[in-house]
């Protein structure tokens, strides 16, 4: 355990308290949901940026810091589904892509081969953050955010799928040998 791996395990452990505030009905409940998720958000930037600048990258690291970016986006998207706040599809599409990039990571691993974030991984993810940020600010900040879900969503969802096809296209060499 490490500076950076007990970082990403911040960011898992932020998960219960954000959907709390966010579903249970109290004062400032959204505010500080939006607060939580501000914090969890930087702790993705902060884990990679002192593992790789201590050089102190692990395997456990690799593996942790990816699963706990998709359980607080899926998670709290999950949330807004039950809020009503975004249809299903979008988040079905979106947690489906996360599946199956986590179901090729994990097969090719099995040849000694890690899949490192792409350009287009990073761009998924800072998208996604930044349509959680629009969804908790709609509400904690209480402005009408209908205009812009109505262009993010897609948006979010194309960058999702298209960095997706981007990881399988990237490994359909080693795919083809695998299978």
């Amino acid at each position: 355990m490490n500076w950076p791996n007990g970082i990403t395990l911040l960011r898992i452990v932020l998960i219960p308290a954000i959907l709390y505030f966010m579903l249970v009905s109290g004062s400032h409940h959204e505010l500080i949901a939006l607060g939580l998720f501000a914090l969890a958000a930087m702790t993705d930037a902060i884990d990679g940026y002192l593992a790789r600048r201590r050089r102190d990258e692990t395997n456990l690291g690799r593996f942790a810091d990816p699963i706990a970016d998709k359980i607080l986006i899926s998670s709290v998207l999950l949330a807004f589904v039950q809020l009503q706040e975004i249809s299903a599809v979008p988040v079905i599409i979106i947690i489906a892509r996360e599946f199956l990039v986590t179901g090729l990571r994990t097969l090719i691993s099995t040849h000694g081969v890690v899949l490192e974030a792409s350009l287009w991984g990073k761009l998924k993810t800072l998208f996604q953050i930044g349509l959680v940020f629009v969804l908790l600010s709609q509400g904690a900040l209480r402005w009408d955010a209908d205009g812009v879900k109505v262009i993010l969503i897609p948006v979010v969802v194309a960058i999702t799928v298209i960095s997706g096809i981007e990881y399988f296209y990237r490994f359909r060499k080693l795919l083809g040998r695998i299978s």
